[in-house]
């Protein structure tokens, strides 16, 4: 007799540093033969990738509309934290808290096997729980990020002050400068302590999620981040699983469109722009190019935007530069300084909107990157042997940074005192990490991490693996 097929639900927050994780651990899991419901509203999924089509009978993308607000403070049509300002985004968690009642419905309806939930959605503790549901916390951030925030206890809410953020936790033994700057730190505090559209916090959701969830997953390895999954497992007190890192196959053309300018689930060609840039960057030397993108989520200043272009211009080495327009800028130019295309043309290029990263980072003239250190990017870039240089803004991405550079596989960007950077360390880190002899041992540590972040096979072999075992496992013990 057959074995039954194991039926996940997928519950991600409405950000696409989480959508997307979600995303590839959907499709993992549906290689390894499980039958995964994926829940968002309709634009968030019309701007996923395409679906690989022999994977079609296996992932079903749910839609549910995001209840509508009664505020014009709310921008219409947004339905996830890219789509508003930062300061609005509790207006988002608010609608988002009334997907309980239509995801109760389909839970009660499909009665899965497994609910793999996000840290937002701390409802759904109570529906798993009312339909003998089990439930699985998926963190989309790194498991040092996770051994930093503590055991979900009151310890963990402690963590959130500012003098305690400067500092790595005191449970942490062995080497490790994992923590905020202070700059970074009354950021941080002043994000986790603005008002929320609800009265449960984050950190209170965090905390309700992981306490009810049978396991931790995390898209980390041992090879990477052994001595912290170790660590949070004896913090949280229940298995914490790596998923493996989740590197994408080699990509194919496609058109995500996360900025909403075309088709959302992708045609499989590229647009006239698209082929602009792969052109260019065929003419280019092989691992010369350095690839600049801060992402959806991290929106610039013009004062910022102006500093990195100065120190692109002054490395004096190529790069591409995938580039939003910053608040506050009346067009597609005023924010450059003057004459810089003009004097950068040779071997500088400038892309405004949305750009196919992964297929520009697996190009071959691509040999270093400049980011914010979010986890997934991070992957992504050490995927293809290309050089981090990293300079992070918001939420995990400071303790990615610390994390990265403890590894020796990231040159941080210097900051002053108050958080600004300068041309002339941005320059100076680029040149480092790219041509630089001083840069020798980090360019050795990049490609030695390469090979095991870009190994399929033990990610979906193994890690993937052992975690669809654990799955069926646990399934067959409470039968």
């Amino acid at each position: 007799m057959a074995e039954e097929i194991i039926h996940v639900v997928m519950l991600p927050w409405s950000a696409f540093g989480h959508l997307m994780p979600f995303f590839k651990l959907s499709i993992a899991l549906a290689k390894a033969g499980v039958h995964v419901s994926y829940i968002s509203t309709p634009k968030n999924i019309q701007r996923l990738p395409k679906l690989p089509s022999n994977l079609l009978h296996l992932i079903d993308l749910v839609e549910i509309p995001l209840p509508s607000l009664n505020t014009n403070l709310f921008p219409k049509g947004a339905e996830a934290t890219m789509d508003i300002p930062f300061d609005k985004i509790r207006y988002l968690e608010e609608a988002y808290d009334q997907l309980q009642h239509p995801v109760r419905k389909l839970v009660s309806n499909w009665l899965p096997n497994w609910i793999i939930c996000d840290y937002n959605p701390h409802w759904i503790v109570e529906i798993a729980q009312e339909f003998h549901v089990k439930l699985i916390y998926y963190s989309v951030v790194s498991a040092a990020t996770l051994v930093f925030l503590g055991p979900p206890s009151n310890t963990m809410k402690s963590r959130f002050s500012l003098e305690s953020l400067t500092s790595p936790p005191k449970w942490v033994t062995f080497p490790s400068s994992v923590a905020y700057k202070r700059n970074e730190a009354v950021a941080f505090f002043n994000s986790v302590h603005q008002e929320t559209g609800s009265e449960v916090s984050g950190i209170e959701r965090l905390v309700k999620v992981i306490c009810a969830a049978k396991a931790v997953i995390c898209c980390s390895c041992y090879e990477i981040e052994g001595e912290y999954l170790n660590l949070y497992e004896k913090l949280v007190g229940k298995p914490v699983i790596p998923i493996g890192l989740l590197p994408v196959e080699t990509p194919q053309p496609q058109r995500e469109k996360l900025y909403g300018s075309g088709p959302g689930s992708g045609s499989g060609s590229r647009t006239g722009s698209e082929s602009a840039i792969f052109e260019w960057l065929d003419k280019q030397e092989t691992k010369s190019v350095v690839f600049v993108g801060f992402g959806s989520e991290c929106k610039l200043s013009k004062e910022q935007v102006l500093e990195i272009a100065y120190g692109l211009e002054a490395s004096k080495l190529p790069f591409l530069w995938g580039l939003r327009k910053p608040d506050g800028a009346c067009n597609d130019q005023d924010f450059l300084p003057i004459g810089f295309s003009e004097r950068t043309c040779e071997r500088g290029l400038v892309c405004m909107g949305w750009i196919p990263q992964q297929e520009i980072l697996a190009h071959p003239s691509i040999g270093g990157s400049l980011f914010h250190s979010g986890w997934g990017s991070a992957i992504e870039t050490l995927q293809f042997e290309n050089n981090l240089v990293v300079l992070p803004f918001i939420v995990d991405q400071p303790l990615n940074a610390r994390l990265l550079v403890d590894k020796g596989l990231a040159i941080e960007v210097k900051r002053n005192e108050d958080g600004t950077f300068t041309r002339y360390e941005i320059a100076k880190s680029l040149r480092h990490a790219m041509v630089l002899e001083e840069g020798e041992e980090l360019r050795v540590k990049t490609s030695e991490a390469a090979a095991i972040v870009g190994n399929l096979k033990l990610h979906q072999d193994h890690y993937i693996a052992e975690f669809v075992k654990f799955l069926k496992n646990r399934i067959k013990k409470e039968i």
